[in-house]
């Protein structure tokens, strides 16, 4: 049985990115109408060191003093960013990956930044983002590089259960947004080459029939379908360029296939030039 999504979680550490990844968190609970709960990984006790303060020390020195107001600076963000959500706080022990995948099971959706420090530290090159992304149940927002205003949200479709997902959610945060969504396919045959071209002319009819059996439930967003051939990954990026969000399914087939563990996963997180949200079909 599926467990009820309650809240957006997002993870913090103090640092500058998850501070801009508190403030994203915050507006994506408010779009929702969920409360936003904020979660620090507090690795320490895994090492057996003191966590209190030192005995010389003033009482509000030590890494647990540390920690909690880590979280409540970043519970003080979020209320500021969007004062009518409920906002809680909590340090969690546990490394990073294992304590958000955790927070997962119940949440609508987790975002992280960049990278951070502590607990979330390396998050695109380490083991949180290898850990987190393929095995969270509920989509992943990464808050990285600089978006555009009122850009468009680009989503990659392919025709899989992921990439219907994905379509969906991108509609829903552009209607939220009141941006445009740029639905990218990419296909490997040359466009114009040699041959019928049926390869293309297939992307093209599969781009239409995905996006038409998901755009009618926002009729607010304007949809532009781009059919084209290349890497995926160089596909999205450069539809990305102008984006304020890029959404991409946990797994797909034909261009998007193996998207969380090859080179396109690795291409956006490394290199989209906006937030990159990584969501997954239910059944998966």
């Amino acid at each position: 049985m599926e467990l009820e999504r309650v809240s957006v979680v997002v993870g913090t550490d103090g640092s500058a990115e998850a501070d801009r990844a508190v403030r994203q968190a915050a507006v994506e609970a408010s779009w929702r109408g969920l409360p936003l709960r904020v979660v620090h990984a507090f690795i320490w006790p895994l090492f057996n060191v003191p966590l209190g303060p030192p005995e010389a020390g003033p009482p509000e020195a030590g890494l647990a003093n540390e920690a909690n107001r880590i979280v409540q600076r970043a519970v003080d963000q979020a209320r500021a960013q969007a004062p009518e959500i409920d906002v809680t706080g909590v340090v969690v022990d546990g490394a990073a990956a294992p304590v958000l995948i955790r927070e997962g099971r119940t949440a609508e959706m987790i975002v992280v930044g960049n990278r951070g420090l502590g607990g979330f530290s390396g998050l695109l090159l380490g083991s949180v983002a290898v850990g987190v992304t393929p095995h969270a149940a509920c989509p992943v927002l990464v808050v990285r590089g600089e978006p555009v205003a009122r850009g468009p949200v680009v989503v990659g479709v392919d025709g899989s259960p992921h990439g219907d997902v994905a379509l969906a959610f991108a509609l829903k945060e552009a209607s939220w947004r009141q941006a445009t969504v740029r639905a990218v396919y990419a296909s490997a045959g040359p466009l114009g080459g040699p041959g019928s071209g049926e390869p293309d002319r297939a992307a093209s009819r599969l781009l239409a029939e995905s996006v038409d059996r998901y755009s009618g439930r926002h009729p607010d967003v304007a949809v532009e379908r781009l059919a084209n051939t290349g890497q995926p990954a160089a596909v999205v990026l450069d539809a990305a360029r102008d984006a304020q969000l890029v959404v991409v399914g946990a797994r797909g087939r034909g261009g998007f296939a193996g998207l969380l563990l090859g080179s396109v996963s690795h291409s956006l997180l490394h290199h989209a030039p906006c937030p990159v949200a990584v969501v997954r079909h239910p059944s998966s």
